[in-house]
């Protein structure tokens, strides 16, 4: 598939999308998913970029405001109304993260009097951290594509909030940890495990937010420099190496954005870089690639796209440092480049799992409309992704 075929079927993907969840048909109740609109957002400013239409930035803006909207507030079928965040109909409209954004899933979150019951925790509503992450970088992106900086300040402060609810003291020695799931009110933790990736996800997106706002010098801007702090507490002496599709395609976009962000003066942990692209391509190298060979109905597209997704990030991150590999006096590049060398052995399979779930697109097969708003997201993500990949 060349470039422009990739382009249009992305074009039709998501203009598939923007029909069927509401956003380009007024008259269509919005459905509204934080993980979904995060991966939309980002496609429709890459259709934008690649073709300068406006209609793909109008999409864009549209899904920004009905995120905020209905996810901002408190669900219809719930005993309270208004912004999450508490604040009046004005000022909660001027800062509509404030208060986090809820997932999005049908069912209401348990009440704090109900039992655990794991199963049916996957179904209920409530904030995930990792979910408000994609939701910052996508802000930071319409920030970075429009010139206007409300979209930066609004992920700069949903930024906050999230490491605010989240935070939770791990141990005696003083050090955090971030919960996995809270109330949609985030006053309560309703799954308290702590999610593999997602203090690496938040310290590369605050990094990526105080990098932006060098572009915004006229303006005052939520700091942020307490949350990388204590992020990088959090991620020291962490094992990201993992068995799963997606976490392995979430270490290496991350890897490809702090590597971006390195270049650009913007990220100095070298060392956890490193642990990034090592734990990544070891998790490549233990993959048991034989999911390849199996039928739709043992697989989950939107898993193996995110893995397609986190490929494309592995192949950015090569490029941008053959364009500069004097970045940091050249001390990075000796020993990385073997490294992302072995790391495209493993690009074929990109193409592999792409082709595969669009012919089940295509076909319509049960396996693909099961998880129909993700998956096409993703999949067009995996199409045309860099506004999902870049940094800078």
């Amino acid at each position: 598939m060349n470039k422009e075929e990739r382009i249009n079927l992305a074009g039709e993907i998501m203009l598939d999308f923007a029909a069927q969840t509401g956003v380009s048909q007024e008259n269509k109740s919005p459905r509204r998913y934080l993980w979904t609109d995060a991966f939309a957002v980002f496609n429709f400013l890459e259709l934008y970029h690649r073709t300068q239409d406006e209609e793909w930035l109008m999409l864009a803006r549209h899904l920004v405001d009905q995120v905020h909207q209905t996810l901002g507030r408190h669900r219809p079928d719930s005993a309270r109304s208004g912004w999450l965040s508490g604040l009046g109909e004005e000022e909660g409209a001027r800062h509509p993260t404030r208060g986090g954004l809820r997932i999005g899933k049908k069912v209401d979150e348990r009440a704090p009097d109900e039992p655990m019951d794991e199963r049916l925790e996957w179904e209920r509503d409530g904030q995930y951290y990792h979910y408000l992450t994609k939701w910052m970088r996508a802000l930071g992106r319409m920030s970075r594509v429009t010139g206007e900086a409300g979209y930066l300040r609004w992920a700069m402060e949903l930024a906050q909030t999230a490491h605010r609810a989240f935070r939770f003291s791990a141990a005696p020695d003083g050090s955090f940890g971030l919960h996995w799931k809270m109330s949609s009110d985030l006053r309560r933790s309703l799954v308290p495990s702590v999610g593999q990736h997602d203090p690496l996800d938040g310290l590369v997106t605050c990094c990526e937010l105080l990098f932006a706002a060098r572009g915004f010098t006229d303006q005052e801007l939520p700091d942020l420099e307490r949350e990388v702090r204590e992020l990088t507490g959090m991620c020291r002496n962490r094992d990201f190496s993992t068995d799963d599709t997606l976490g392995i395609g979430s270490i290496l976009v991350d890897a490809c954005r702090s590597g971006e962000l390195i270049i650009n003066d913007a990220f100095q942990d070298i060392a956890l870089f490193q642990r990034m692209v090592h734990d990544g391509l070891l998790s490549l190298e233990d993959l048991a690639a034989t999911f390849l060979d199996q039928q739709a109905r043992y697989r989950l597209a939107f898993r193996e796209l995110g893995l397609s997704i986190g490929l494309k990030g592995a192949a950015r991150l090569a490029r941008v440092f053959e364009e500069y590999p004097d970045a940091r006096g050249g001390e990075l590049a000796p020993w990385l480049q073997p490294r992302l060398e072995a790391m495209l052995w493993f690009h074929k399979m990109s193409s592999k799992i792409e082709a595969f779930w669009i012919e089940e697109m295509r076909k319509g097969t049960e396996h693909w409309r099961s998880h129909g708003d993700i998956n096409m997201v993703m999949l067009a993500t995996s199409l045309v992704p860099e506004q999902f990949l870049r940094s800078g």
